[in-house]
């Protein structure tokens, strides 16, 4: 499976951003588990944004509630994550993940990066001014 995100740049503090993530070759494993969005600040481990479950089901990390939102369209194979009200502490590069486990998905470990990820995409860049 190949993941590849697009749309990062450079906003201003209150600005909006739209991430997505064409996925291509899909397998069973995929289709019963979750994806995300991830990042990882300069100095900092990687931490979870937002995932969504095979049902729709969408969760977010308590630094971004309200204000993303993670979408899919199973047409187009394609991951969002549309970011409103950005903050300077938004600045990082995040990163399209998929086959997380509906098990981490479910309980919220999915925050802490699990190990057992499957997949990862190579990364965008937000970077937010204030």
């Amino acid at each position: 499976m190949q993941l590849a995100e697009s749309g990062g740049g450079s906003a201003q503090a209150g600005g909006s951003l739209r991430l997505s993530c064409a996925a291509s070759g899909y397998t069973e494993s995929t289709i019963s588990s979750c994806m995300g969005w991830f990042r990882q600040a300069p100095g900092k481990g990687r931490e979870g944004v937002a995932v969504i479950d095979n049902d729709g089901t969408t969760y977010y990390a308590d630094s971004v509630k309200g204000r993303f939102t993670i979408s899919q369209d199973n047409i187009k194979n394609t991951l969002y994550l549309q970011m409103n009200s950005l903050k300077p502490d938004d600045t990082a590069m995040y990163y399209c993940a998929a086959e997380i486990g509906l098990y981490d998905c479910y309980t919220g470990s999915w925050v802490a990066v699990p190990s057992d990820i499957g997949y990862w995409g190579r990364g965008t860049q937000v970077t937010v001014s204030s």
